[in-house]
């Protein structure tokens, strides 16, 4: 349904499109709905909304012919001041099948004026009724006066002739008058010309006729002009949307005036944009993992490369420089350059395996595991090297978790880099990293791994998991930690994550695929242990 604001908004539009407009009212089942008045107007004319209200109530009209179709014109002149006709017309609105019937009282000044401009012919307007609308004396306009027309010129209406010319009697002077039909409303426009000035004002006559009709069909447009633009803005603002979204922005929207089809197409319309909006970033997204991937496996595989060109001569450097310590003097400058030599070949040895970890090509064997049992461990390995640090380490494990497919060695390596790094990030100060555990939807685990550092700032979070991308001083770092966690996590068919905000930590969130019920099955028929393999704790610290 239509709201009172909607009405009165309706009819304020009309004020706004029509200066002449004086009063304006929307009826309902016959029942006024909402009316606006323009006070100035009516004070100016010594009148006040009271009186358009008594003259409303005075006159009825015919709402069943003028909902059907039929166009309502009458002389509503209340004062010699404001001389005005009524137009009443029918308006359809979506979802009803009676349409509403809008009246307008509008001046007459732009009539009047232009019947008055000929000093020989005499140019007025006539309704059905042959009640004057318009006439060089305006006085008569005001008093309502009717003229006798001739028969032939009152039944043009009636048989849908265009227009006549005609010569009669009025009031014992001979005369000769033009007669034109309008479309709606049963007005005829009106010249006339004493025979003895006729033959001298022909020509003014044709073009006075052709004012009075000009000025009635402007009228005409500008009502026409009411309903068009209702409909047409809409339709011009979905049409600037679509080539707006054609450009790929799918940040438009379009705003929706009404509860019709035009205003269902709108809301239907936002609703695709931002459907494509949403569809866009996740594309996005997708396109920016897939290019990760694609780097990483490049690098993978040149580093695989390096690495075992390099790794051979470098056991080689790190046999003599051990042999040769056995020999070198304790205290002398050789045994330190012999002790430096074996350290930073170890480094290098350290870098060369994550290198040929990160870039290996067999395919990780996952089997049903618990999640917290790999967190235990990864804890049990890392958590003295974090207290000498002043580190502590909290668990929030949920309990009785399903078990998720994976390779416990390598989760726990995840985990120990994550806790190490977050140690890292609090370069020696006191501080706390939380390990939770929990199920975050039907088919899936979430471990999430929370420090109290100085957080990660936004323009790197982006690299942290390139190769070779590290944040630690020159020396410390390797840059493969994470990149390497990054392609254990996508072994396993999960995901990682990042969130932080500068001076509030760092949380790293892991998702990783429960162990679907055949597996489970099997497993406990077999009789394994959740854990596949008992690993060397030893190992892992190395």
């Amino acid at each position: 349904d239509v709201t009172q604001s909607q009405k009165s908004e309706l009819l304020n539009e009309f004020f706004r499109d029509v200066p002449a407009l004086v009063a304006v009212a929307l009826y309902e089942n016959g029942k006024e709905g909402a009316s606006v008045c323009d006070a100035g107007k009516l004070n100016a004319a010594g009148l006040s909304r009271h009186d358009i209200q008594k003259y409303r109530r005075k006159v009825a009209l015919p709402m069943e012919r003028i909902a059907a179709g039929e166009v309502f014109v009458e002389n509503s002149t209340l004062s010699e001041r404001l001389p005005a006709l009524t137009l009443a017309l029918a308006h359809r609105i979506a979802g009803r099948t009676r349409a509403a019937v809008v009246t307008g009282i509008i001046r007459l000044d732009s009539l009047l004026r232009l019947s008055s401009r000929s000093g020989v012919f005499e140019v007025f307007v006539v309704d059905r009724s042959g009640t004057l609308l318009a006439h060089p004396d305006a006085g008569r306009v005001a008093r309502r006066d009717s003229i006798a027309l001739p028969p032939e010129a009152a039944t043009l209406q009636s048989e849908h002739s265009a227009g006549i010319a005609l010569e009669y009697d009025q009031g014992g002077a001979g005369m000769i008058g033009g007669f034109a039909s309008l479309d709606y409303g049963g007005l005829i426009a009106v010249a006339q010309i004493p025979k003895s000035a006729a033959y001298l004002a022909s020509r003014d006559l044709l073009n006075r006729l052709l004012f009075a009709a000009l000025g009635l069909l402007v009228a005409t447009a500008l009502a026409g002009l009411f309903w068009s633009r209702r409909f047409t803005r809409p339709v011009e603002q979905l049409s600037g949307a679509t080539r707006v979204i054609a450009r790929g922005q799918f940040d438009v929207q379009v705003q929706v005036t009404s509860s019709d089809e035009i205003g269902t197409l709108a809301a239907s319309f936002n609703r695709m944009a931002s459907e494509l909006r949403v569809r866009e970033a996740a594309l996005q997204e997708a396109h920016a993992r897939i290019l990760q991937s694609e780097k990483l496996a490049a690098v993978g595989q040149l580093g695989a490369g390096i690495a075992h060109e390099v790794k051979n001569p470098l056991a080689g450097i790190l046999g003599c420089a051990q042999l040769s310590l056995r020999k070198a003097e304790r205290g002398t400058p050789l045994e330190k350059n012999l002790l430096l030599i074996e350290k930073e070949t170890k480094r290098c040895r350290t870098i060369i395996d994550n290198l040929l970890r990160f870039a290996r090509q067999e395919k990780t064997v996952l089997e049903p595991i618990e999640v917290n049992r790999v967190v235990e461990d990864a804890i049990a390995i890392v958590s003295h090297q974090l207290e000498l640090q002043q580190v502590k380490i909290r668990k929030q494990l949920a309990l009785d978790l399903p078990m998720v497919r994976g390779h416990a060695d390598q989760l726990q390596q995840v985990l120990m880099n994550l806790m190490i790094n977050a140690q890292d990030a609090m370069e020696g100060s006191p501080g706390t990293v939380t390990i939770t555990t929990a199920l975050s939807d039907a088919d899936r685990i979430e471990v999430r791994v929370t420090d109290t550092g100085p957080g990660i700032p936004k323009e790197i979070q982006g690299k942290l998991f390139e190769p070779f991308f590290t944040t630690k001083p020159r020396g410390k770092g390797t840059g493969l930690g994470l990149a390497v966690t990054y392609g254990i996590v996508k072994d396993h068919g999960g995901e990682i994550r990042l969130h932080s905000e500068p001076g509030h930590g760092a949380t790293f969130i892991i998702t990783l695929p429960l162990v679907r019920s055949d597996e489970g099955s099997k497993t406990a028929s077999s009789g394994a242990g959740p854990q596949g393999p008992e690993a060397d704790p030893a190992a892992k610290t190395a």
